[in-house]
């Protein structure tokens, strides 16, 4: 256990194990209810498609390549932290064994070993959230059958401008909270953490809300 704890710590493994720190700590802030009820809306934080966070009204050819990538690794068909979580574990395993195999203490060492382990775990989270996929695509359209977000106020949860992708917060119904995916309807508008917006159209090309500020 000290010689894994030791590995962990060690510099060619930091930035995986400072990696599943982050999500294990994410995990345990929603069990005790640190972050919120809506962190973990798995109901309808689905991601509307996160490839799309690069992709905006003048997104091109250039970020196509990145958008199909993310979306065939299934990130935004599942909720972002679940998809990570799924990326973290087999990266840092991986991380320690190819650092351990080759007895490797260089950080620089690392780093470059993180390229193959990195592509690796990515097709371990892909086959894992398989599973997954339709299980959040049913729940989101149980969800949202009724929601009818467009023309109601919410409450920015992530910072969101016109080719930045979002998050807000908006209550339909008694339930939990429904979690939007929204980008700025304006070209100049800028949303912060806590401000006031409303929804004025859905962009079905880039899968969000499209908000202004209220």
């Amino acid at each position: 256990m000290t010689e894994l704890l030791q590995a962990a710590v060690a510099p060619p493994n930091l930035l995986p194990t400072a990696l599943l720190v982050f999500v294990v700590l994410y995990w345990l802030s929603v069990m005790i209810g640190l972050v919120g009820s809506d962190a973990l809306d798995l109901h309808h934080d689905v991601g509307h498609d996160i490839g799309h966070h690069h992709s905006g009204a003048h997104g091109g050819l250039g970020t196509d390549w990145l958008n199909n990538a993310l979306t065939f690794f299934n990130l935004g068909r599942v909720p972002l932290m679940f998809w990570l979580s799924f990326v973290a574990l087999p990266l840092w395993v991986g991380s320690i064994l190819a650092n351990y195999w080759l007895g490797n203490t260089s950080l620089l060492i690392g780093l470059v070993l993180l390229v193959p382990v990195l592509l690796v775990s990515l097709f371990v989270a892909k086959i894992l959230t398989l599973p997954f996929v339709k299980l959040f695509a049913a729940m989101e359209k149980d969800h949202g059958a009724g929601a009818q977000p467009i023309g109601k106020l919410c409450t920015v949860v992530l910072p969101a401008t016109h080719e930045l992708l979002g998050q807000a917060s908006i209550r339909l119904t008694d339930g939990a909270p429904l979690t939007l995916n929204v980008k700025a309807l304006s070209p100049t508008a800028t949303f912060r953490k806590g401000d006031q917006a409303l929804v004025i159209d859905f962009d079905a090309q880039r899968r969000c809300y499209l908000i202004e500020p209220y």
